[in-house]
């Protein structure tokens, strides 16, 4: 008697899953690389000698590599005080809006005050304005306490900004920290501050770096109110250096890709130093030694 062996349903169900896997992979490869390519072709390009950049038949691969295009960038008049000013208007907005936000998150998800609930619908109306409306107003506002064209001023507007964004990530992070901790450790003896720094802050890491990359890029990245509100160009920032290599007698766009690859440098070395400090900050709790 022979006996007839069928193939059951699930070596479809597995070639079916197999092929599902392939075929979103292959997405997934798809879209970094066409994520990928902008970057890599500026990348190319500021290696490039300049008569190369303009020909009609583009070249996948620098050769020959020029750094001609990057000393070009750095060797442009004021290139370090726009940096300096840039480090420190972003490094202060970073610092300011971090700390403000934490003393403002624990206020409003620790204790119970009149006007609360408006202080939190008011947070998220500021967020939904577009920045350039409020360029007026500020320049008014620095103009009037005597802080416009000063690197102080600038630092204040980012801090403005950001802030509203900042108190409410941290915001719903604080309310996953569960208050029977810090009631437990507060019992044991710690002080407020002990708690804040030993048990809150390693929770809601997560959360802190999220919001400061956000206030780095944002104040990194500006350019309308780094010219609006200042007069002297010593107090301009890299965003307005870049601008100077379009004159109205042409562009250099070897010196213009380079000048680009090296401001986006920062942010790419800032994430990535912090992106080390968010994993541990996500693994790290209150049990932490």
């Amino acid at each position: 008697m022979v006996t007839t062996v069928h193939a059951g349903p699930r070596p479809r169900r597995r070639r079916r899953g197999r092929g599902r896997r392939a075929a979103l992979n292959t997405a997934a490869v798809a879209f970094c690389a066409a994520w990928i390519f902008p970057v890599y072709w500026m990348i190319n390009t500021a290696f490039k000698p300049y008569g190369d950049i303009l020909q009609s038949t583009p070249g996948f691969l620098p050769i020959p590599i020029s750094l001609g295009n990057f000393t070009d960038a750095i060797g442009k008049p004021m290139f370090g005080d726009y940096l300096r000013n840039s480090l420190i208007v972003t490094g202060a907005a970073v610092v300011a809006s971090s700390i403000l936000a934490l003393l403002a998150a624990v206020a409003l998800t620790r204790f119970r005050f009149l006007g609360r609930r408006a202080f939190l619908v008011t947070i998220l109306v500021v967020t939904m304005i577009p920045q350039p409306a409020l360029v007026i107003p500020l320049f008014l506002s620095l103009k009037s306490a005597n802080l416009l064209n000063t690197l102080l001023g600038l630092s204040l507007t980012y801090v403005a900004f950001v802030l509203p964004f900042t108190i409410w990530t941290l915001r719903g992070f604080l309310h996953g920290v569960p208050v029977e901790l810090e009631e437990a450790a507060m019992v044991d003896g710690a002080g407020r501050l002990t708690v804040m720094r030993r048990i809150m802050l390693p929770l809601v890491a997560p959360g802190l770096i999220a919001s400061s990359v956000f206030a780095f890029i944002t104040a990194w990245n500006d350019y309308v109110y780094a010219y609006v509100e200042m007069k002297d160009q010593d107090h301009y920032t890299l965003p307005v250096w870049l601008v100077s290599f379009s004159t109205s007698t042409g562009t250099d766009y070897g010196g213009l890709i380079a000048a680009s690859s090296l401001f986006a440098l920062p942010v790419v070395v800032f994430f990535l130093v912090i992106q080390r400090r968010l994993v541990e900050g996500m693994t790290s709790g209150a049990v932490k030694d």
